[in-house]
């Protein structure tokens, strides 16, 4: 593995075992409290795909008249992974990106998509946050996450971005969301199963090909500069502190209900 891959890994292994060994899996002992949780880790899901197009925008030519624009290579490893995010397939074979996926499970176990839905929805309209966000009164963490993610986007840099993507979503979802499908083996019922397809399908995708290709990106677009480098691993390592705050909320969230 390329030296400064290897060296950014160890570097956020500590919070990288935080999420994977976060307490909200622990609480999440029925169908209510994984609803509550699926209402906090959709906006992760909708932002992934805000990252995802920021870099496909940065890294390929998106407008005509079309002209070459940077490394063949990484034109290949982006627009690879946005035609398996953006135009997977469900359980059934039909064509949908995994936010749509996601919404889907969600509405199939009676979470609750309200939320989402009106920030999406105005948001589309005027493309302000924050009435988007207090329109549909999104939760802090989430709001926070999303914001965060989005100062990302607007840096313009694509080194940047994608190793936010790489480190803070591919090349962790695998192991945070077998943290997860462990636990729904048995203790859920039939309703769920879209949601549990939505996780073993990233496992599946992002565990082997996705990770590797982001992996393949982010060394190509940092190459040997160590301000990259440097400038990177701050990046990572606060998103991956945005994902365990957003997972505190979930799992506040979920003690709440289970006290009152």
């Amino acid at each position: 593995m390329n030296k400064h891959l290897a060296q950014l890994q160890d570097k956020i292994q500590p919070l990288r075992q935080q999420i994977i060994n976060h307490k909200v899996y622990g609480v999440i002992e029925n169908g209510a409290d994984l609803k509550i949780f699926m209402q906090y880790h959709i906006f992760a899901v909708w932002d992934f795909m805000s990252l995802l197009k920021s870099l496909q925008n940065s890294l390929t030519c998106t407008t005509t008249p079309w002209f070459p624009l940077g490394d063949a290579e990484t034109r290949y490893l982006i627009n690879e992974i946005v035609l398996g995010e953006e135009s997977d397939v469900d359980e059934f074979g039909k064509r949908t990106s995994h936010f749509e996926l996601y919404v889907d499970a969600m509405q199939k176990c009676g979470a609750d998509t309200v939320t989402i839905n009106k920030f999406v929805d105005t948001l589309k309209k005027d493309g302000d946050f924050k009435e988007a966000f207090e329109n549909a009164n999104v939760p802090a963490e989430a709001r926070k996450f999303v914001d965060f993610t989005f100062n990302i986007i607007n840096s313009k840099k694509a080194y940047l971005q994608s190793a936010v993507f790489t480190f803070g979503r591919e090349d962790l979802i695998p192991a945070m969301f077998y943290a997860i499908i462990n636990d729904m083996q048995q203790s859920f019922e039939n309703n769920f199963s879209y949601f549990k397809y939505y996780l073993e399908r990233h496992i599946e995708v992002d565990g082997d090909h996705h990770s590797h290709l982001a992996l393949q990106m982010t060394a190509n677009l940092c190459g040997d500069d160590i301000e990259k480098w440097n400038e990177a691993e701050i990046a990572v390592c606060n998103s991956l502190q945005q994902r365990i705050q957003l997972w505190d909320g979930a799992y506040n969230a979920i003690v709440k209900t289970k006290l009152d």
